[in-house]
């Protein structure tokens, strides 16, 4: 017999334990998002209009993946609710890109540990801040072609509402923070501008009059010269070279000036791919008044990061985006990092900064793999100061009680139920195997991706147990019980193997 025979027989059309993750959940996103939620959901989430952080310790499949997609789901609800006071979200789970781009910056042979020793806080607001900016011009470019994270835009936001000095600060962040590769920088920068009624010709012209001074005045001295000397011999003298350059110092100034900035930017943005060449072409489209004093992002410290991150949320909230909230997730699926707890500790630290996670108008929602908790409780009081843990929302494991995996269980099976059935997981199981027992069993397993885990396993061990010719549609205690004690003794010896226990 098959696993849809033994499936259909009770009115299940698909199998509700087959995927492990909920990236790839198909019966969590469309079913059990809206329905099933840990029983510390109301801490963890909070109140979109106040933002507020958490900082979940989870085991691997205990559903921190599952509570970023619900987060995302209940503030796009929300935003749909208030479309004049909503929530910017950053889903900042891909960590990926940011370690690759920072890996690069320190020679190859270099040891991983030793490189993500140097991991700072304002990497961590560098990385922040691109995908807020970026964010934020996808939705004021193109609203109707860009996916984001409780984005639910109809129409373009609304940058009539932005001040002159607010469309500055805009521009001012697209240039270092806008990481759109779906056109050039230059390109995308200048349509940004247009959007936002910013004039570049003045700026432009002063530059091509700087350049046509430089040029004209060259030339002229040059034909000044040839006549007074009669020749080409004036070319030998340094007088010649001294006059002709005075011509080109504006240019010169400005050009050296614009470049030195943009070579700044570049080496301090050490997460962030970005080529001196484009910066240049942005920063020489600025006028003098916008460019002059401004907090570019070429500081050593976080001084000039927290003064970008105020603009962003000034520019948010006049663009009807009350609130931003950041999702920490998957920190331990990076291939550089690949689930060592140490690697993880490096990145993870230095955004545990009370400065930034009660941040006004900003809210945190961490969710750490349970390793780091132990290594949290052993830090130094310094530590322990800085982050102050006690002032944010700390949900120190994200277990599951039997009861809550059962009726979990029950409501992915009621997802896949045909029409007029009303399935549950005990009608899989034949005497004794009641309620009670289940619920003791899952109490044992903790985790939904356990739950599932075993379930596929227990279900196939059946259905490999009888032929077509003669099957039986109810799971035995003996293969239940055997099942099970095989399941949890293989998981604890993994889980030794791992230093999880």
């Amino acid at each position: 017999m098959t696993m849809r025979e033994l499936l259909e027989y009770h009115g299940v059309l698909s199998n509700p334990f087959s995927e492990e993750d909920a990236q790839n959940d198909k019966i969590f996103k469309e079913s059990c998002i809206k329905t099933s939620f840990h029983s510390a959901w109301d801490k963890i989430y909070g109140n979109p209009a106040e933002p507020s952080t958490s900082i979940v310790f989870g085991e691997r499949g205990s559903g921190k993946t599952a509570l970023r997609f619900q987060i995302i789901q209940k503030i796009s609800e929300y935003n749909a609710d208030h479309p004049n006071a909503g929530v910017l979200v950053i889903d900042y789970s891909d960590l990926n890109p940011f370690i690759d781009r920072f890996r690069q910056r320190f020679s190859s042979g270099r040891k991983i540990q030793k490189i993500l020793a140097k991991w700072e806080l304002k990497d961590h607001l560098d990385a922040i801040l691109s995908l807020g900016v970026t964010q934020l011009i996808d939705r004021i470019l193109d609203s109707g072609r860009q996916l984001h994270p409780a984005a639910n835009d109809s129409k373009p936001l609304p940058v009539s509402n932005l001040n002159k000095f607010q469309v500055r600060d805009l521009l001012l962040l697209a240039s270092s923070y806008d990481t759109s590769r779906n056109e050039t920088p230059l390109n995308r920068w200048v349509r940004l501008s247009k959007s936002l009624r910013y004039s570049t010709l003045t700026s432009v012209a002063t530059n091509m009059k700087e350049l046509a001074i430089g040029v004209v005045g060259s030339a002229a001295t040059a034909g000044f010269w040839y006549k007074l000397s009669g020749g080409f011999s004036f070319l030998l003298n340094y007088w010649f070279y001294v006059i002709a350059a005075l011509f080109w110092v504006l240019f010169f100034c400005k050009t050296t000036s614009r470049f030195l900035k943009a070579w700044s930017i570049k080496n301090s943005l050490r997460v962030l791919p970005h080529l001196k060449s484009d910066l240049l072409k942005i920063l020489l489209r600025l006028k003098k008044n916008d460019f002059s004093g401004m907090p570019f992002p070429i500081d050593r410290g976080t001084d000039h990061r927290y003064q970008m991150l105020e603009k962003l949320l000034d520019i948010s909230n006049s663009l009807g985006l009350k609130g931003l909230i950041v999702i920490v997730d998957r920190i331990d699926e990076p291939h550089l990092v690949n689930g060592s707890p140490e690697l993880m500790k490096l990145i993870v630290w230095s955004i545990l900064d009370n400065k930034l996670l009660k941040h006004e108008n900003v809210g945190f929602k961490l969710l750490l793999p349970d390793q780091l908790l132990t290594y949290m409780e052993r830090e130094s009081n310094e530590f322990i100061q800085r982050a102050r843990i006690d002032k944010q929302n700390l949900v120190r494991s994200l277990e599951w009680s039997g009861e809550s995996l059962f009726d979990l269980l029950n409501a992915r099976i009621s997802a896949c139920a045909s029409d007029g059935k009303s399935p549950t997981i005990t009608d899989f199981f034949s005497p004794p195997i009641d309620r009670n027992r289940l619920v003791n069993a899952f109490a044992k397993l903790r985790a939904p991706r356990h739950l599932f885990k075993f379930l596929y396993t227990l279900f196939t061990q059946h259905v490999h147990s009888y032929s077509d010719s003669a099957p039986v549609w109810k799971i035995s205690e003996t293969t239940f019980e055997t099942t099970l004690a095989l399941y949890l003794r293989n998981r604890e010896a993994a889980e030794k193997n791992l230093g999880i226990i």
